[in-house]
């Protein structure tokens, strides 16, 4: 199934104590330009999270929004320097004792005393962390390729039905084309009755006039061409796979095609049935710029 390069896709989890959560975006864009938006002092896992991207997506601007809170996070610990309050509370008493000041002290006393308390953060464990955002990650990426799958359902039933017109058109200009031959032979014998006047007009001739111009109009080969096209572009629409870029590239040769029938059919009806066709290619060729 075709995929629509634009999409989005969302998914949490919690690791270390740290609720996290990840959204992806994304537009069209010729080839894969994929941008991560974290934390800075997480900035080392980007790489692992544009694999991740990368197993899902072959083009496209992504951007990737990942969000680290630490609000609920045990993450701090408050630890008592021994060796520093017990040299203050010998210090305190020998003050008390010397000079005969009543010794009144607090653990609330000591805590404001410099270096007493130490507050240390907990160590993070950035390989647990590092899984565990590179499965949310997947997690969001499924979600994301889900919407792009839905919507590139609606681009294929959108793109089958041109071409089935485009298929319509092309069988109307090659009933048509016959018809121009015919009106060519019996326009020249006109011309060539008034010049002449009432003197005889060898068929051969007319014959050989009309046979040089049918194989100068002929259109056979540009109506098996587009035809082929329309079959190879149905094909990939049914395919797996990126297929945007190679679809692009044949919707150019079915526009080259019916410009060739436009200028070789030589009439004012095939002329309207080939703008036609160069409408829906046109149409065709804007939804493929949304195709992966």
């Amino acid at each position: 199934m075709i995929r629509s390069m634009t999409g989005y896709g969302c998914a949490a989890g919690e690791s270390e104590g740290l609720s996290l959560t990840i959204e992806v975006r994304s537009v069209n864009n010729r080839y894969l330009d994929c941008n991560i938006r974290i934390p800075r002092v997480y900035t080392s896992m980007e790489d692992a999270l544009k694999e991740v991207v990368g197993r899902h997506v072959s083009r496209g601007k992504v951007d990737v929004y990942v969000t680290i809170d630490s609000s609920g996070a045990e993450d701090l610990t408050v630890e008592v320097n021994r060796t520093v309050t017990d040299a203050y509370v010998e210090a305190m008493r020998s003050l008390s004792e010397t000079y005969g000041i009543p010794l009144s002290l607090s653990a609330l006393d000591l805590a404001r005393f410099q270096d007493v308390l130490t507050v240390r953060k907990k160590e993070t464990d950035t390989d647990s962390l590092s899984a565990e955002l590179c499965r949310i990650m997947d997690e969001a990426m499924k979600s994301y390729d889900g919407m792009r799958l839905a919507e590139g359902g609606k681009l294929r039933e959108d793109i089958l039905l041109r071409l089935a017109e485009i298929e319509r058109l092309t069988d109307l200009a090659e009933a048509r084309s016959p018809e121009t031959v015919k009106a060519y032979r019996e326009k020249l014998l006109a011309r060539m009755r008034e010049v002449l006047e009432s003197t005889d007009i060898e068929e051969s001739r007319i014959l050989t006039e009309a046979a040089i111009f049918a194989d100068r109009v002929a259109v056979n080969e540009e109506i098996v061409r587009l035809r082929s096209h329309i079959q190879q572009m149905r094909g990939m629409l049914d395919g797996d796979g990126p297929t945007g870029r190679k679809m692009d590239f044949l919707v150019q040769e079915m526009n080259r095609e019916a410009n060739t029938l436009g200028s070789k059919g030589n009439d004012g009806e095939i002329a309207r049935i080939v703008i036609d066709i160069k409408a829906e290619i046109e149409k065709i060729r804007e939804q493929i710029q949304n195709i992966e």
